[in-house]
């Protein structure tokens, strides 16, 4: 069988051809994903994506014939949409500040950290403050709203007509899902949104076929199956529940890093260094931790080359160059902590990368270490491609590091809600933790500065 997974990503977007057979991706489509800065707030641009999906499928289905589609995308998204599916206000993008304009008034409603495993978030990154806010500023429209769907479960309605929701992307520090009761929050009661919640489906429920009018614009079979789809990180996470004994740990990269722990040690969270209870596509509680890795690596090294020799990473361990946090503030382990650089002077272009991909490391790192992680850790998505990212993680946790082979375990994981069996994934490379004791010495001095 082969599975079109649409991934939608907060930098990219992409449509994969995904083999269930060998769990391998043989074709990929993608596109940026740029927010519209028009108003009446800045928006994710909807017609576009939807013009790329359709494009897509109906060039990956001339390649390979397409058996099913599956869907994931980035959390903190949702769509407010009507009785005949359409949307009554743009699906707003999270990185705008708008909600914190009604940080105290929302700060009141929203539920305890202990009851929904959600931190307190800025900007748009509790969905349950976008909602607030939309509904406050925009009362008229909100009135329109006939169902609140999360992201995944907004494309599946446009392809098949059926709204639904879903766990993963509920239960994704949103404030709108109480893992413990596997049920919506006081928040969503307290609003009177539950009217609004469409059926809740597991991930990997068949919502239904194809619309007639997207088999006819793709050429796809009429009863190609969709299914209900899932959050990004649980896509990730996905084929290592269905085949890995715990304990284990998964790095999700992206824009996001996003750590999760499975089987780890106990410890109490910290929802002011953003760790969060994420809800896995079993239905599971998951201890989660993230930073934007993906943003900061993209900014850091722009314009700058991406190359590096043994040579440079024996002069940043030897010199301890530091990078410390954080150079994206408002989230992550550090979030208050202007960035720094420390011993930096007259780098090379080669050392100053090996630096920035030690400092991403010690990052996720220490994300592992705030939710417990214990056993070997997968690193999944862009930064599997990076050996020295890979080396200074196992350094740091001195626990052996897995790099996936897959180029996204996104659109694996995605792609097995159309399986009816567990994986058998391909692992990937074992780093084990370096025995030189520079790489200790460097990962000591990090954290030393860190936490001072």
């Amino acid at each position: 069988m082969i599975v079109a997974v649409i991934d939608i990503g907060k930098t990219n977007a992409k449509v994969a051809l995904v083999v269930l057979a060998t769990l391998s991706e043989v074709a990929l489509r993608r596109t940026a994903n740029a927010p519209v800065r028009q108003a009446p707030y800045p928006h994710h641009d909807i017609e576009a994506l939807w013009t790329f999906i359709l494009n897509s499928l109906a060039d990956l289905n001339r390649e390979r014939r397409i058996d099913a589609i599956s869907i994931t995308t980035h959390g903190a998204t949702g769509a407010l949409v009507d009785r005949a599916g359409e949307l009554v206000l743009p699906v707003l993008d999270y990185e705008f500040d708008g909600p914190d304009q009604l940080a105290a008034d929302y700060d009141a409603a929203r539920p305890p950290f202990a009851e929904t495993g959600t931190p307190r978030l800025p900007i748009g990154l509790n969905l349950g403050a976008q909602f607030f806010w939309q509904q406050r500023r925009f009362p008229a429209e909100f009135a329109r709203a006939a169902a609140m769907l999360m992201y995944p479960q907004y494309w599946a309605l446009r392809l098949t007509g059926v709204a639904a929701n879903e766990v993963t992307s509920l239960g994704c520090h949103t404030d709108l899902w109480n893992p413990w009761w596997d049920d919506y929050s006081s928040l969503v009661d307290g609003m009177g949104w539950r009217q609004l919640m469409p059926p809740m489906r597991p991930a990997n429920d068949c919502l239904g076929p194809i619309l007639p009018e997207v088999a006819l614009r793709t050429s796809l079979d009429p009863q190609t199956p969709v299914f209900c789809g899932l959050h990004d990180s649980n896509a990730s996470l996905l084929p290592h529940l269905l085949a890995d004994a715990p304990p284990f740990s998964i790095v999700s990269t992206g824009t996001w890093v996003v750590s999760m722990a499975v089987g780890g040690k106990t410890t109490d969270l910290d929802p002011a260094r953003d760790t969060l209870v994420n809800v896995n596509a079993l239905g599971d509680p998951v201890p989660s931790a993230r930073f934007m890795g993906g943003r900061e690596f993209s900014l850091l090294t722009e314009g700058q080359p991406q190359e590096w020799s043994e040579a440079d990473v024996a002069a940043v361990l030897a010199r301890q160059v530091l990078l410390l946090p954080s150079t994206q503030q408002g989230s992550g382990p550090f979030p208050h902590r202007d960035a720094q650089w420390v011993n930096a002077d007259d780098l090379s272009p080669g050392q100053r990368f090996a630096a920035i991909s030690f400092y991403l490391a010690l990052m996720t790192a220490t994300c592992l270490e705030l939710i417990g992680g214990d056993g070997p850790t997968t690193v999944e998505g862009p930064f599997a491609r990076n050996p020295l990212f890979i080396r200074m993680l196992a350094a740091a946790t001195e626990r052996p590091v897995v790099a996936s082979e897959t180029s996204t375990g996104t659109s694996i994981g995605a792609a097995l809600l159309a399986s009816d069996g567990a994986p058998a994934m391909s692992k990937g490379e074992r780093t084990e933790p370096p025995a030189d004791p520079a790489w200790q010495a460097y990962t000591q001095a990090w954290q030393k500065y860190a936490t001072a």
